[in-house]
Order: C-alpha cells, then sequence, then structure tokens
C-alpha cells in the first residue's frame, strides 16, 4: 500500500460486526490483574495504555522502512506527554557523566537549553557546531550521542543525516534526529541511519494546534526497551484523550501535509520576488544550500519557511497588516501562522528574522495577503 493508505487504515481498529470503525479512548489507572501479573497486557496507566498502543502502532509503521543497504525494518514508537519529554527521554536515557553530546548549535532552544542547564552542570560535555555543511562531523571523535535537526529550525539549514549516521557510528556514537518539521512522512531518519527519530507531534503530525504530544520511534528493540523504562520511571504519560484525538489526527496528515507544503514552496517563491525581503530560508528553493541533500533525504519540504525584512519594525508592521497569518508560536497546524522569532531570544537571528508556518488555507488566498502586508512594510 502506498503510505496515505497505510496512515488512513492504520487508525482504524479492526472490523467487528456492530463495533465502531474506530475504538473510543480507554479511561484507566489501575486494571484488573488477578493472578501473575506478567501475564496481563496492562497492568497500570504510568506505564501502557491501549489508546497508547494503537497511537504508537500507527507511528511505528509510518517510521518503518528501508535502510541504505537495502535492508527492510520495523520501528518501535513510544509516544510521550510533550516533544520536550520525548527529547528528555533519549537524554537521560543515554547520557551520563563523562559523556559528549555533539549537537547543531542552531538546533531548537530548548533542547539546547535542556543540555546546558541540567546535563552539563552533572559533566555532560557539549560540542556544538553549525547545522550546515555536516560541520558536526568534525566534532565526534569520543562522543556518545550525535543529535541531528535537519531542517534546522527556526534557520532551516540543512546536513546530511545519511552521511553524519554513518560518520557517527564509525565513532562510535549513537544518532539522534528531531524530526519534528517534517514529520516521518516526509523524511525517516531511521531509514536514513539514526538510531531515535524524536519528534513533538504537537505540530503537522496532529496538525491542529490543539494537542500537546511527542514520540520516540527507534529499530533496535534494546533501546526502545531503555526509552519505555524513563517512560515509566519518570511519568512522562500521554493522557489516553490526547492519544486517541492524536490517532484520529494522524488520518489526515496526508492530506494536510501535501497542502501545507505546496502552499510554502509558493510563498517561498513568491517572497524571493520582493524587494522588502533580505532572504527567504527553504529547502525547497533551488538556491537554498541546502536543497540537493533535502531532496535525496526528504520526501516533502516541510511547512515552515523563514524569511528577513528589514528590522524589528519592517518585521512587525508585516505581521500586523496581514489579515490571514495568525501571530503565534508553534507551527504545522492547518491554520498559516507566522512571528517574529527574535522576540523569544535563544537564537542567533536578525530582529526582523519571521518564522512562517504554511497552513492548508486557498493558496491564492494566502499570496494576496502576504503580499498587500508587504506592500506597507516601511
Amino acid at each position: 500500500m502506498r503510505d496515505a493508505t497505510k496512515i488512513i487504515r492504520s487508525t482504524l481498529s479492526h472490523t467487528v460486526p456492530g463495533e465502531p470503525l474506530s475504538a473510543g479512548p480507554v479511561f484507566a489507572a489501575p486494571y484488573h490483574t488477578p493472578g501473575d501479573s506478567s501475564d496481563t497486557p496492562y497492568t497500570y496507566a504510568r506505564s501502557h495504555n491501549p489508546t497508547w498502543t494503537a497511537l504508537e502502532n500507527a507511528i511505528g509503521q509510518m517510521e518503518s522502512g528501508q535502510l541504505p543497504s537495502g535492508e527492510s525494518y520495523t520501528a518501535s514508537a513510544l509516544v510521550f506527554a510533550s516533544g520536550m519529554a520525548a527529547c528528555a527521554a533519549v537524554f537521560g536515557t543515554i547520557l551520563r557523566p563523562g559523556d559528549v553530546v555533539v549537537l547543531p548549535s542552531n538546533a531548537y532552544y530548548t533542547a539546547r537549553n535542556l543540555l546546558q542547564e541540567h546535563f552539563a552542570p552533572i559533566g555532560v560535555t557539549l560540542r556544538m557546531s553549525p547545522t550546515a555543511g555536516n560541520a558536526q562531523a568534525e566534532l565526534l571523535e569520543g562522543a556518545r550521542l550525535l543529535w541531528i535537526e535537519s531542517p534546522s529550525n527556526p534557520g532551516m539549514e540543512i546536513c546530511d543525516i545519511a552521511l553524519l549516521s554513518e560518520a557517527a557510528h564509525r565513532a562510535g556514537a549513537l544518532v539522534a534526529v528531531d524530526n519534528t518539521t517534517p514529520t516521518p512522512l516526509g523524511q525517516l531518519p531511521l531509514a536514513l541511519g539514526a538510531d531515535f527519530s524524536v519528534a513533538s507531534d504537537s505540530k503537522s503530525m496532529t496538525g491542529h494546534s490543539d494537542l500537546l504530544l511527542g514520540h520516540v520511534a527507534v529499530r533496535d528493540l534494546e533501546l526502545r526497551a531503555k526509552i519505555d523504562q524513563w517512560r515509566t520511571l519518570t511519568g512522562a504519560a500521554l493522557g489516553p484523550m490526547e492519544a486517541w484525538l492524536a490517532l484520529r489526527s494522524i488520518a489526515t496528515l496526508p492530506l494536510r501535509l501535501e497542502r501545507s507544503c505546496e502552499n510554502a514552496q509558493r510563498i517561498a517563491e513568491l517572497l524571493t520576488t520582493r524587494k522588502e525581503v533580505i532572504s527567504v530560508l527553504y529547502a525547497g528553493l533551488p538556491s537554498h544550500p541546502g536543497h540537493e541533500i533535502a531532496k535525496k533525504q526528504m520526501r516533502y519540504f516541510g511547512p515552515v519557511l523563514s524569511f528577513v525584512l528589514r528590522d524589528k519594525t519592517a518585521a512587525e508592521t508585516f505581521l500586523s497588516k496581514s489579515m490571514l497569518l495568525t501571530d503565534a508560536t508553534s507551527f504545522g497546524g492547518v491554520t498559516t501562522t507566522a512571528e517574529r522569532r527574535a522576540k523569544w531570544g535563544g537564537d542567533v537571528i536578525p530582529d526582523g528574522f519571521i518564522r512562517m508556518s504554511a497552513g492548508c488555507e486557498a493558496i491564492e488566498d494566502l499570496i494576496e495577503d502576504i503580499a498587500q502586508a508587504l506592500d506597507v512594510v516601511p
């Protein structure tokens, strides 16, 4: 089956005459556990839940694929209460005092901050370099973990995941990829050689800007067991209602992602023609330095693009004059959003830097609205 069919069908329950097509959420803390508890599939909700299982099966199927060697693999996914809980699970499971982690200097700010504020003080060494140019390859000697984010957020830089994964494994390091922006439908880190595929599924994966959750996917069952233990011990548990809503939302991912990525491409192309715009950062543009690598490793270039206006005033004028762009942080929803990213701090970007997430509106309306908002930029 093609990806869209597999994703949609994975969200349905087994067909039983007279039963719903999709089972509802299972609300439980303890479960009935007579006799030997090892014979019972569910015991306590901090460890497992049937609605989690359904969601994890759907995500695991999406993360499955074929390695560069041609060998097929089946991925296993674990869901978490947020994307950062998923990131923390990988860091906490793998890193110990004395270990070295290599990460992008322009990766998602909160992930960097977690490592700097909580792992570095207990003896974990951080080595950082930009995403572009595969610069992390020079820092891998003696490393325990390589953390990759491609496209980077918010700079939209690209690196070669397969090349870096191979280099990291030669150096004895594990590889994790923050795959939030593309989703596993847009890019398969595990198929490119990574050991962990990590994502905030609050974004494009569920796509309605109303859920908070994340996941970690792996090929190796020993790594899965370690991540599973971390989740149980820390209680980073996803609520069953959120899991059920996520499962329902994932069914429309193929439609949403195709539309939003098409819109992002058209918007990026428009922005390159406007004199008010200093630069446009989107891997779908042939002028992007990482375009050829992105073409090789991505199915979709993603819904997120960034661009730079002259200064803070220009960016805030643009956002205030737009009628269809919702000024909001985060990304990946059906509604087009944009923000002046520098107002949050943490990233080395110009004051006029705007991160935009293309939604699913009619592209003609978005183009007209963006053009008229740029027309009044001072």
